[in-house]
């Protein structure tokens, strides 16, 4: 596990109770195997955070979206917090790096599995709300959920999106091959790249070929709607 100064300096947010954080940080299996207390790990305050988020994407949605109703406005909210989502952000600020996992999930890669990273990412966004208020919390949200929202919001469709995307603008197919794959045959871990033609573009991870798949997607259809690349086409040529 990193030291988890560096992890503050990423979110650039300074706990005043630091066991706040290392809560946040600490998995089940690692409290389980060392005889810690069952508040001592991430369960608690990682519900806390979930209705954080819930409060801070509606909000969100609400203000920025006048046009949509009550319906559209709960399947878009769904699209920003699901656990892909808060995966993808948990992944941009190094998280698995910091988790404290037992022997056993340690081995499995699970600092790299979705499900882990989602539950930990909404943790840490609990132990902002109790540390620092509200508002602290809602811009570590903005930050690295609600500023990606334009892309955000294909994540769950991420496949059919980009084969649409390609298929209007370069008349060509989307293609998914495996890169590599660790771990044992009941937990393994998968990494994709997508094709656009016979053009690799971004790879994603995951603990299926499909949802590192679906990563790989949602990687490429970043790049193609010019996120970090000063809205350049990185795949015509020019």
């Amino acid at each position: 596990m990193k030291n988890m100064a560096a992890l503050q300096e990423t979110i650039n947010y300074t706990f005043k109770n630091k066991n706040l954080l290392r809560i946040a940080l600490t998995h089940s299996s690692y409290a389980n195997e060392n005889g810690m207390e069952k508040n001592a790990y991430n369960e608690r305050i990682e519900f806390l955070g979930d209705a954080v988020l819930e409060l801070a994407s509606s909000d969100f949605i609400y203000r920025n979206n006048p046009e949509l109703q009550e319906g559209s406005m709960t399947m878009l909210r769904a699209k920003l917090v699901c656990e892909e989502s808060l995966a993808v952000s948990a992944r941009a600020i190094h998280l698995g790096d910091y988790l404290l996992l037992g022997k056993g999930e340690r081995l499995s890669h699970g600092n790299e599995r979705n499900s882990i990273l989602s539950d930990a990412f909404e943790a840490v966004i609990g132990a902002i709300y109790l540390d620092g208020g509200f508002k602290k919390a809602y811009e570590f949200v903005n930050d690295y959920v609600l500023s990606e929202y334009e892309s955000r919001k294909y994540i769950i469709d991420s496949k059919t999106t980009l084969q649409e995307m390609v298929q209007s603008k370069y008349g060509v197919g989307v293609t998914y091959e495996v890169v590599a794959e660790t771990g044992p045959e009941h937990d393994k871990h998968f990494r994709v790249a997508a094709y656009i033609g016979d053009k690799k573009m971004e790879v994603g991870e995951g603990n299926s070929k499909k949802s590192a798949a679906k990563d790989a997607a949602y990687k490429t259809i970043k790049i193609l709607n010019g996120v970090g690349t000063g809205g350049k086409d990185v795949f015509k040529k020019h």
